[in-house]
């Protein structure tokens, strides 16, 4: 290793702050003799926060600063949640490691009510995210479903203010902020599927930069790369960005892998669902190209019940 200093992109919210020190010691115990710094950036997504995600240009802006850093060799990996990562990634960069993944699932947190089923009729529920916001709506289309932007901590002093009944979070960013005693109950994956990506975390780097890729790639973790490489697949080949009502989740269980991918109108009226399976191999040579096509098929499983109109009419009204 010739490598000394290794610095890290990284936003300023406290969770990109957890993130990054998480990988930087990570790097450090593999790596005594290595010093890791951190590269702190403000990106657009963290300074516009009077406006939905998907009117502005979805996640992609907490990004793209971190990723000029890399570019201008400012800095030599970023740390991203992979559910805030767009589905292709620019010319010259790429995810060098998948890490293994955290909590999946979404959160209910209120101070007054103990269950998503308690909210009364009218409840105010507050969310960032269009894919919760479908989901939710079918489930209860009763609930009065607010935007709710900003960090983990603005958006839980919005809660504890009394803006909002209720609010949905990331149950992984709750936990790795140590804030694990406000979720009420974790949603169940058949009410909220989680996002593509969710709970996990990824790196990225420059493509050409082999010494970086080889410190990393003790950092891969085979089960979760394969899930969210199908998850991601998924994605793209709907022409998905982060901010839209799609949802997708795979899991391993005794060598098969299985992938659930869903499309929703936001009203909550339209949620169309896919499932489909593969038995692994065991040569991941063989098991993630298989396991991306996998991804495709529920993409297109998905397009043929009509979630390409869906898509439109929300990519329609974010503009």
């Amino acid at each position: 290793m010739t490598m000394r200093t290794l610095t890290i992109a990284t936003r300023q919210s406290p969770l990109a702050l957890w993130q990054a020190n998480f990988i930087k010691a990570k790097l450090e115990q593999l790596y005594p003799s290595l010093s890791v710094e951190l590269l702190e950036m403000v990106t657009k997504g963290d300074k516009i926060l009077d406006t939905p995600l998907a009117k502005i240009g979805g996640k992609g802006l907490f990004v793209k600063e971190l990723e000029q850093a890399l570019y201008d060799k400012r800095a030599d990996i970023a740390v991203h949640s992979l559910k805030d990562v767009p589905m292709v990634l620019p010319e010259g960069l790429m995810l060098g490691a998948y890490c293994e993944r955290h909590a999946p699932t979404d959160a209910f947190v209120s101070n007054r009510f103990e269950h998503l089923d308690d909210l009364p009729t009218g409840a105010v529920l507050g969310t960032s995210s269009l894919r919760r916001e479908c989901q939710l709506r079918q489930a209860r289309p009763d609930l009065d479903i607010k935007s709710l932007r900003g960090n983990v901590g603005t958006r839980l002093g919005k809660l504890d203010a009394g803006e909002y009944d209720a609010i949905i979070l990331a149950t992984s960013g709750l936990e790795r902020l140590g804030l694990h005693e406000r979720i009420r109950h974790e949603l169940d994956d058949d009410l909220s599927l989680p996002a593509v990506g969710q709970g996990a975390l990824a790196i990225e780097c420059r493509q050409d930069d082999e010494e970086i890729k080889s410190l990393l790639s003790p950092l891969n973790h085979p089960k979760t790369r394969l899930c969210v490489l199908a998850e991601r697949a998924m994605n793209r080949a709907l022409e998905g960005g982060c901010q839209v009502p799609i949802a997708g989740f795979a899991m391993i269980e005794d060598g098969v892998l299985t992938l659930r991918g869903r499309v929703g109108s936001v009203d909550g009226k339209t949620l169309l669902k896919a499932k489909q399976s593969l038995r692994l191999t065991g040569e991941t040579q063989m098991d993630e190209p298989a396991a991306e096509q996998l991804g495709v098929d529920i993409a297109h499983e998905l397009l043929s019940q009509g979630a390409d109109d869906l898509l439109k009419q929300v990519y329609q009204n974010a503009h």
